[in-house]
């Protein structure tokens, strides 16, 4: 299996590293209290707090296994690495729908990192993807599954 590197803002990397602590320090001892309780009920083979600890330790396991993984093939973007005369990873742009005359700034990060609730979009997303290399002024086409969307880009930013 190739190990796909994982391009992060330096908050990003920060942010995971702590979701990693915090499941190594904090929930996994959280959920060995559950399983001591739960076998504290007896016979385990019918005990639904036991398969419940069991299942949420899994999950744990796995997502820690998860960001070790993502954090091992980290690839942290300097953030004086970052130019403003083109759209790419750790910028900020804000642009206008050409149709609808809307304004919006995304931030453009990796895939781990994105939170488009929050306006962060990824990098492979259909949005981030048309954005990138594109500078001031650009008007950019992108194909989504509602139609196509016109944006002109207004500024680019840190």
């Amino acid at each position: 299996m190739i190990n796909r590197e994982v391009i992060l803002t330096p908050e990003g990397l920060k942010k995971l590293e702590e979701e990693l602590d915090y499941l190594k320090t904090v929930k996994r001892r959280e959920i060995a209290a559950k399983i001591k309780i739960a076998i504290g009920f007896g016979d385990i083979t019918e005990n639904s707090e036991y398969e419940e600890a069991k299942n949420e330790q899994a999950f744990v396991e796995g997502r820690i296994a998860t960001l070790e993984k993502m954090l091992r093939n980290a690839k942290v973007i300097d953030d004086s690495d970052i130019a403003t005369d083109m759209v790419g990873i750790g910028t900020k742009v804000r642009v206008q729908d050409v149709d609808l005359g809307d304004e919006i700034e995304y931030t453009i990060v990796g895939s781990a990192e994105a939170d488009p609730t929050n306006y962060k979009i990824s990098n492979e997303s259909p949005v981030g993807k048309s954005l990138l290399g594109k500078h001031v002024d650009d008007i950019v086409e992108i194909d989504v599954p509602a139609g196509v969307i016109r944006y002109k880009i207004l500024e680019i930013s840190k």
